[in-house]
């Protein structure tokens, strides 16, 4: 089993015994059993998945940082949710706003587009979570 504690500048989301857990990470999705390698890196918006003896279940997360080490699995969040947290008609004028502010910004520096970007992509995780996708 591993220790899976997942902590936002909000609340302490989650802290459980888990069979696995995948997370978003910058440099793609990593997948964790317990006696995985030690790391450390940053996540970007996606789906968290973890399960619980055949039970899985899914959090919308954003920004922050994954720690693994000693079979301990903690996610410093910018944000988790679960798809019932999530209210889709906000969340839906909250990705059109990232888009407009996307396209805003399309043909502006590395720097600009990657900070729209990245709430764009957040904002659409969160719509997918909650409508099921």
């Amino acid at each position: 089993m591993l220790r899976l504690e997942i902590v936002t500048p909000e609340k302490r989301v989650l802290d459980t015994e888990v069979d696995s857990v995948t997370v978003p990470t910058a440099s793609g999705e990593v997948g964790i059993l317990p006696s995985h390698a030690s790391l450390v890196s940053a996540i970007k918006p996606g789906i968290l998945v973890y399960s619980i003896k055949g039970t899985t279940d899914k959090l919308a997360v954003s920004g922050g940082f994954l720690e693994v080490n000693a079979n301990k699995v903690a996610v410093l969040a910018d944000s988790a949710e679960t798809a019932a947290e999530i209210d889709i008609d906000a969340a839906r004028a909250t990705r059109d706003q990232a888009e407009k502010a996307f396209a805003a910004v399309a043909a502006g520096s590395l720097s600009e587009t990657e900070a729209a970007r990245e709430q764009l992509d957040a904002a659409t995780v969160r719509l997918q979570l909650a409508s099921g996708r």
